[in-house]
């Protein structure tokens, strides 16, 4: 699943490149002004411990994109998965000499202390930065950077609410609890679009629904993490959150052996309880949801206005069109709440896709106008905005010539195609 993902966002990356597709030139003949998008520089990326091929930091999306920009790239990599990181870098310097690029255009850093990537960051020649991890680690580094004046993209933390109206309880609840149940335990729920909360209106189908996600959660084993930093930072957020006030409804086999595991677990609240609690917005990275029990729609519109910024928000509705009264009220108030909005299915997958959001409202993201996936767009994210006044035409980039070297002309209305700009 992940070297496709991975091979795919490095494919459409070069497409990118290539096509300059990413530039946005544009002409303004009368006013003698031209204007594109070029590399803001050296940039440095942090990856995270999960996905250690699609978000590496020498080889996922993040890298993929500053390299389609032109900057050179300081990856920092993860202490989770140092061998992999090291042979993709060595791949990726390989493959920098043998095209001509640079010495040193990607570079590779090993584990470091917080103080050496503050440090790191503090440097004139670092650009920008982007960031996937934990909230706490993002933000602190984030404030390093906005001190400096240098962008930074950070994909933080999401507990990605779904919302389960009850014509769709009604409708198909038991495949809606199968689907749950798949997609929260999906990699042992290690990924930042798992279905964190799920919110329901009481009522016997909700009681229902919860009784069969509750089956599945009991009758599942331990399940492997990445380390025992995110097993223990797992059961800590579950504390949190029963101690918020939610209720533990069910709980797998506990784990015994070697290694790390998380035990998948399933909580509930009441939605008056959840209103206004801010710890009960704890993230548990892991197998683990929350189902909030709202009286009615109102209440469930009320929970909706409760969120933080989150990744991804969805919602299930009756296919006879009884829920749309209600979707219409959660709808409008997700869309402001998340970078991605669904409807009947589950968050967890990522498409790489031109047209993909993976970011989000804060704290989700550090920025709510771009995403960390989709090319070309996420490419803009290490751009700087390049403007001539008045230059002379051979001293232009060729994108920004009235006729570029290959000899092709710009369209009448001052724009380029795709096919124009390669060919430049």
């Amino acid at each position: 699943m992940e070297v496709p993902r991975t091979v795919n966002q490095m494919r459409s990356a070069a497409e990118a490149a290539r096509s300059a597709s990413w530039a946005q030139p544009t002409i303004d003949t009368a006013a003698g002004i031209r204007s594109v998008m070029g590399p803001v520089g050296p940039v440095v990326v942090f990856g995270p411990n999960n996905f250690p091929l699609a978000i590496n930091s020498v080889s996922g999306n993040d890298f993929a994109a500053a390299v389609a920009a032109g900057c050179p790239v300081i990856a920092k990599g993860h202490p989770l998965h140092p061998n992999t990181t090291r042979l993709f870098a060595e791949r990726m310097h390989e493959a920098a000499e043998e095209t001509g690029m640079p010495a040193g255009f990607v570079q590779l850093l090993y584990h470091i202390g917080n103080e050496d990537g503050v440090r790191l960051l503090e440097r004139p020649e670092v650009k920008a930065a982007a960031f996937t991890g934990s909230r706490g680690g993002g933000l602190a580094l984030k404030a390093v950077a906005d001190k400096h004046g240098k962008p930074f993209y950070a994909e933080m933390s999401a507990i990605n609410p779904v919302f389960v109206l009850p014509g769709a309880l009604a409708e198909r609840g038991g495949e809606i609890a199968e689907e749950f149940f798949g997609s929260c335990t999906l990699g042992a729920g290690q990924f930042c679009t798992n279905p964190g909360l799920v919110v329901l209106v009481k009522g016997e189908s909700a009681d229902a629904f919860l009784s069969a996600a509750a089956e599945k959660f009991s009758a599942a084993g331990p399940m492997t993490t990445l380390g025992s930093g995110v097993t223990d930072h797992y059961e800590q957020s579950l504390r949190t959150i029963r101690d918020a006030g939610a209720e533990q409804v069910a709980r797998g086999s506990e784990h015994d052996g070697p290694g790390f595991r998380a035990v998948p677990t399933l909580l509930k609240v009441p939605a008056a309880t959840f209103i206004g609690n801010g710890k009960l917005l704890t993230e548990a990275f892991g197998p683990s949801s929350l189902v909030v029990l709202c009286d009615d729609v109102d209440q469930a519109v009320a929970v909706a206005e409760a969120q933080e910024g989150n990744l991804t928000g969805g919602v299930y509705s009756a296919t006879d069109g009884s829920d749309d009264a209600a979707y219409d009220r959660i709808a409008s108030v997700l869309r402001t709440k998340v970078g991605r909005l669904l409807n009947d299915k589950m968050p967890t997958g990522v498409a790489v896709s031109r047209a993909m959001n993976h970011g989000g409202p804060y704290p989700a993201s550090g920025h709510p106008g771009f995403s960390s996936v989709g090319l070309p767009q996420s490419v803009r994210r290490f751009g700087a905005l390049q403007s001539y006044d008045n230059v002379r035409e051979p001293r232009l980039p060729a994108v920004l010539r009235d006729k570029n070297p290959g000899g092709v002309w710009r369209d009448v209305d001052g724009t380029w195609t795709q096919d124009d700009v390669a060919a430049a």
